[in-house]
């Protein structure tokens, strides 16, 4: 019988802890790791659902502030590989902390910016935040606690990143819309904060066991399975943020939702999320290339519902509570993609997803800036449509590849 990949991800990358079971402690350390890929991962997607506000207080078009999330994309894609490879034998514990705290300062500066070129600049911080604490936080949970429960803390710490993409930036959105943008902003900083106490009262000395090294990212790179994995990435992520990036100005303009509604609705979408990211990942867990290729021509469908539909609230509302369902179900089957596609290297492997995962986000948001200010704001539906249809087709097209791998 294969052995699971959690478990043999868990031998590959760390013996783990040998006592027999794992203790409070352990269980708060992997909680708040969780807790800070929450927060990394909500800082990154926050200005989503600010995106009308901030444009309208700095005075800057929609898809001007849509770099807020352009820039801090770009740069966590460079930094998910180059900050493991740059630190070395660091301790993992104090990297974690100096990236941390460095995403509390860059929220505050987000918060009190005077100007939109101030707040780009923050951005530019948080984004080599994201990028380094995401790399190095995904391969430390047979770092605090015991093989057995390796892949009960693998799946809370990568919960981290479900639960902000569905959860995190609705939150946010309803404290910008009763508090203020800013006052979002400072949420985080606080969020970030309560990480680095977590951190400082449960992690221990974590020197890395194993450095990634250039050749060990090579190597996964000339992977089909891998490759084939990061290509859907790359497709359904810049689809997903060439669309979502813009859902508060969709909802106005093209579906008569009023912008007190915006929040709730965003909540909604969440709130789906959540349960699609249980019900897909079960599925995901049997089958993930099939399940990436029922996903995406799923969201390709609703894609072009959302374009078709004119000013009609009810439909709307239904439509992007599917979206919310489908989407909920995607960072628990890429994941497992990757753990399928390389067990032994999963360290590796989860450093260039985050990596590409990143950079689609980056490039999302940029795709759906230059369509709104130069196409108009229905024709970031109908793009992501086209991206999320090429997905399901590379996933079709790699089912063969990972059939070995519970594809």
């Amino acid at each position: 019988m294969q052995r699971d990949a959690y478990e043999i991800t868990a031998a590959a990358i760390a013996d783990g802890p040998r006592e027999e079971a794992a203790t409070a402690r352990s269980w708060l350390g992997v909680a708040s790791i969780a807790l800070g890929v929450f927060v990394v991962v909500t800082a990154e997607q926050l200005p989503i659902g600010l995106l009308t506000s901030v444009s309208g207080d700095l005075g800057v078009s929609e898809g001007q502030a849509g770099l807020m999330v352009t820039l801090p994309g770009f740069i966590a894609a460079v930094a998910a590989p180059l900050v493991p490879l740059a630190i070395g034998a660091l301790d993992r514990r104090i990297a974690l902390l100096g990236l941390m705290g460095l995403m509390a300062g860059a929220s505050v500066l987000s918060a009190l910016a005077p100007s939109y070129m101030t707040l780009l600049a923050s951005r530019f911080l948080v984004g080599l935040s994201i990028g380094g604490f995401w790399a190095i936080a995904g391969g430390l949970a047979p770092r605090l606690v015991p093989a057995a429960s390796v892949p009960r803390a693998t799946s809370l710490i990568f919960g981290g990143v479900a639960a902000a993409s569905v959860l995190g930036i609705p939150i946010g959105t309803l404290i910008g819309e009763y508090a203020g943008w800013r006052n979002a902003f400072m949420a985080l900083a606080v969020g970030s904060a309560l990480v680095v106490a977590g951190l400082l009262a449960a992690i221990p000395r974590l020197r890395p066991e194993r450095a990634i090294g250039v050749t060990m990212l090579g190597i996964q790179l000339r992977s089909r399975a891998v490759a084939s994995g990061l290509l859907v990435t790359l497709l359904l992520v810049t689809a997903q943020f060439a669309t979502y990036t813009y859902i508060s100005p969709t909802a106005q303009s093209l579906m008569g939702i009023g912008s007190m509604f915006v929040g709730p609705l965003l909540l909604g979408y969440g709130i789906a999320g959540v349960m699609g990211n249980f019900i897909i990942g079960m599925r995901a867990s049997r089958n993930v290339a099939t399940t990436m290729l029922v996903i995406g021509l799923a969201l390709a469908a609703l894609m072009m519902g959302i374009a078709a539909i004119a000013r009609q609230e009810v439909a709307g509302i239904l439509f992007v509570l599917a979206w919310g369902f489908v989407y909920g179900g995607v960072s628990v089957s890429l994941q497992t993609w990757m753990l399928r596609a390389a067990p032994e290297a999963a360290e590796a492997a989860t450093s260039l997803w985050v990596c590409v995962f990143n950079f689609s986000i980056a490039l999302g948001a940029f795709v759906g800036g230059a369509a709104v200010d130069n196409i108009g704001l229905v024709s970031v539906n109908v793009i992501g449509a086209g991206l999320f249809f090429l997905s399901a087709m590379v996933a079709a097209m790699s089912r063969q590849v990972l059939g070995g791998r519970h594809s």
